[in-house]
């Protein structure tokens, strides 16, 4: 626990934001809120807006806790901003958050450091203005927006005649877009807390597909903790994504996606604000490895800083 002098300082939760996950944040950064007003530390939310900068000034908050999900949140922005303005805040610093953001620099470390990911190709709208198609992957494939998450604008292709809705779909969001290899197996995720890996999550949609209802409504996805898997391929799964957390210069809290097929896991993206909804699945981590809610919550804001 912070001291009781530090528990009276205010704490500013930033929630909502400008992004298309902004519906996400403001149930993540709301469950934030109370939580810190349940063990006494005098908190308030601020709704990321354009004003941002004006709200922080004129609230004098002593630290930040970051609840936003996606652009202007999740990418560097808000980090740099809070930087600049001497503000600590919870969290990976601007370099990670940008990279994680950035669906195409992540997997192109993970080629770097050797850490399996699916095929990809990253195209521009221009790329696809033109057709220029030819380094795709071959069917299936998964359609995303490099720079967006909560699986928002994501496609599963498996007919030709389905892509050039996908490629719409991802371009609604981002001007560049990933194709990837669609790897037909088990998703699993394994959230990795200060630099300590937690209990391995396997994700099992009733329809099948991890998309934005799956992800955000109770009830559409079952959740095996710990993930049913043989214990050497359980623990090259942790050991992965602190791999990934540290390749990225991670901080604090981060979550690392793989899907496994045939006992070989393949790592996705990494997220570096993960959520704190009702459905979400670092608190589910958190809690099997002993740690409530709101001791998930003080670990986080424990690591409050700058200069990440």
């Amino acid at each position: 626990m912070w001291g009781a002098i530090d528990q009276e300082k205010p704490i500013a939760v930033l929630l909502g934001g400008l992004s298309a996950e902004r519906e996400v944040s403001l149930r993540t950064g709301e469950a934030v809120l109370n939580s810190l007003k349940r063990q006494g530390y005098a908190a308030f939310s601020i709704d990321a807006g354009r004003d941002l900068p004006s709200r922080l000034t004129w609230q004098q908050c002593s630290r930040v806790f970051i609840a936003l999900h996606g652009r202007y949140g999740e990418d560097g922005s808000v980090q740099g901003l809070l930087e600049t303005m001497q503000l600590p805040y919870t969290g990976s610093g601007v370099l990670a958050s940008s990279m994680a953001m950035d669906k195409v620099v992540t997997k192109k470390l993970l080629l770097y450091h050797r850490l399996p990911t699916p095929v990809f190709a990253e195209l521009s709208r221009a790329d696809i203005e033109q057709d220029r198609l030819s380094d795709c992957p071959p069917l299936p494939v998964v359609v995303k927006p490099v720079r967006e998450g909560s699986t928002i604008g994501i496609s599963l292709v498996h007919q030709k005649s389905q892509l050039p809705a996908a490629l719409a779909a991802a371009l609604g969001h981002d001007d560049r877009v990933l194709v990837e290899e669609f790897i037909a197996g088990r998703e699993v995720t394994v959230a990795v807390l200060d630099g300590e890996a937690l209990p391995v999550i396997e994700v099992v949609p009733k329809s099948g597909f991890y998309d934005y209802q799956a992800k955000y409504t109770a009830g559409c996805t079952e959740y095996l903790l710990p993930a049913p898997l043989e214990q050497p391929l359980y623990h090259a799964l942790q050991q992965a994504a602190v791999a990934v957390f540290h390749i990225l210069g991670c901080s604090g809290a981060a979550r690392v996606d793989f899907m496994v097929r045939d006992g070989q896991f393949y790592c996705l993206e990494a997220n570096t604000i993960p959520g704190m909804t009702e459905t979400s699945l670092l608190p589910k981590a958190a809690a099997a490895a002993g740690l409530s809610f709101d001791q998930l919550v003080e670990r986080i804001l424990a690591g409050c800083g700058l200069n990440k």
